[in-house]
């Protein structure tokens, strides 16, 4: 595979095969947290097209999840959906996640660190998960249990609402998958690669909650960082109420 750099709406990075095979690689749209930028986003990117994902980032304007959500709609206008998953290291999870509420077409939907609440005020979990109830699709939670913005326990419940998910957690890390980042991608690539088939349904974590599909899982202490990472990540580190 070779990589092939263009910028289409953003950063993008695509696997193009030489022998012109047919199979087209899955088709990922990923937007970068509040202080982020699409730039930023480039290891993952990388990363993601070296797995045989087509990746791509799309740039949101800075402000409130509202404001920032036609640019998401813009993105994705004209493409066919169904072939399409979208997400986001935090901020740029939470307003993918809006976009998928009100799509049911969407394909997958990849959540990296998503802000449940600002840091201190986990009162606001409720407000942040009221959507997620709507998602459709099958939906990926990649979060550290140390991250300020989401509080496992509060994490475990919101996940919960959406009808087909799968929540991975990582001990000792914070808002941020950097120093995880192998593992993590590992896992974008072969859930954006499953579509839209159901995700697992076992648990090496706790239960499951009765009535969702969602699957808890923690990755072995061998992909754990061995300390807290630094408050500054791939894809933008949270700064403020939205990461």
């Amino acid at each position: 595979m070779d990589l092939v750099h263009s910028n289409v709406g953003g950063e993008r990075h695509r696997p193009v095969s030489r022998q012109n095979e047919r199979v087209e690689p899955p088709r990922l749209l990923l937007a970068p947290g509040a202080s982020g930028t699409v730039e930023s986003l480039g290891p993952m990117l990388r990363g993601l097209a070296a797995r045989g994902v087509d990746a791509s980032g799309v740039t949101l304007p800075r402000g409130s999840a509202e404001r920032a959500l036609p640019a998401w709609r813009a993105a994705i206008a004209g493409a066919d959906v169904a072939a399409i998953a979208i997400g986001g290291q935090s901020f740029g999870g939470r307003v993918a996640s809006l976009l998928a509420a009100e799509e049911p077409r969407i394909r997958a939907l990849v959540l990296l660190c998503f802000p449940l609440h600002p840091p201190g005020r986990p009162e606001r979990a409720e407000e942040r998960a009221a959507h997620l109830e709507r998602i459709r699709c099958p939906v990926l939670f990649l979060s550290g249990e140390a991250d300020p913005f989401a509080r496992l326990p509060l994490l475990r419940t919101a996940a919960a609402r959406v009808p087909n998910a799968e929540l991975v957690t990582y001990p000792r890390v914070g808002h941020s998958l950097t120093r995880v980042l192998d593992d993590a991608l590992d896992r974008i690539a072969a859930f954006v690669r499953r579509g839209t088939d159901t995700c697992g349904r076992r648990s090496s974590r706790s239960p499951a909650p009765r009535s969702t599909g969602i699957s808890l899982r923690r990755p072995p202490p061998s992909a754990a960082p061995a300390a807290s990472e630094p408050r500054r990540p791939n894809g933008g580190a949270a700064r403020g109420g939205d990461g």
